[in-house]
């Protein structure tokens, strides 16, 4: 039986092969200096615009190629679902938040046990471009705060595009998301909470976005049918999971017994002494 992988990469394409090809390189540069096994899944949304054995079998990039275009929701979910890794990251195509927050995600997720770590551009110490149009901040900052108060809680920054899941959480959380475009980033951390999983938030900084295939108005009404739908997946009782459940409730009695453990040695340390 093969080793379990420590790290895997999702990396979403939909007509952008030459740009996942360099994102994988720089991935493939990189990785190895964790010290940690890796694979990278690169999921062509249907644009089939990679050439035919790109990357040879064996190789830890694996190209999985969808029949026709499904949206970028369905294209992680997919990655997602076929990736291994002890801790599974997703970020768009061109990376564009660069290679800097991975190790600190890697860490929060296998050292420190954080179900979900999430990029968000609005913490202290992040960095985002400004010089969108004021329509799309408009709509941006719109959308952000209904999200936030009708669907996430207060978690207003959904959409930030690099985000990790613990191995052993993901497949159940993913089988959950319903939304195939641009809203299952809302609909994800929405279940997460549903399911008080522990979140940790990191600042991000932007590098590039030479990706981005969002149409702020049309995408922002279709988001709007999104957040109507997950609220009545909700109702439905669509988004329960005993998988999910089990597992928050076996790390809450695992850290229970740790610390149990230690207040037990604390005493036997002072009745010593």
């Amino acid at each position: 039986m093969a080793d379990p992988i420590d790290v895997s990469i999702v990396l979403p394409s939909y007509r952008a092969a030459p740009l996942a090809v360099e994102s994988a390189q720089r991935l493939q540069a990189f990785l190895p200096t964790t010290g940690l096994s890796w694979e990278i899944i690169i999921v062509d949304d249907g644009g089939g615009d990679f050439p035919k054995d790109v990357w040879p079998p064996g190789s830890p990039i694996r190209l999985i190629e969808l029949a026709h275009n499904r949206g970028k929701g369905a294209a992680v979910t997919t990655g997602m679902l076929a990736s291994s890794g002890r801790v599974r990251i997703f970020t768009d195509v061109d990376l564009p938040y660069g290679l800097e927050p991975l190790s600190l995600m890697i860490h929060l997720a296998l050292r420190r046990g954080f179900h979900l770590v999430i990029g968000d551009r609005t913490l202290p110490g992040s960095t985002y471009r400004r010089d969108q149009s004021w329509t799309r901040r408009l709509l941006s900052a719109g959308s952000a705060a209904l999200i936030g108060s009708l669907v996430t809680g207060g978690f207003h920054d959904t959409q930030c595009g690099i985000k990790a899941l613990r191995g052993d959480i993901a497949p159940a959380l993913f089988r959950l998301v319903r939304t195939a475009r641009f809203t299952f980033d809302v609909e994800l951390i929405y279940c997460a909470l549903k399911h008080r999983l522990d979140i940790k938030r990191i600042p991000v900084t932007l590098r590039c976005n030479t990706a981005t295939s969002v149409r702020p108005v049309r995408d922002g009404l279709q988001g709007l049918a999104d957040l109507a739908r997950i609220k009545f997946n909700e109702m439905t009782g669509r988004y329960q999971s005993i998988a999910l459940d089990e597992l928050v409730a076996a790390d809450l009695d695992l850290a229970s017994r740790e610390a149990a453990d230690l207040y037990d040695t604390a005493r036997a340390t002072i009745k010593r002494s």
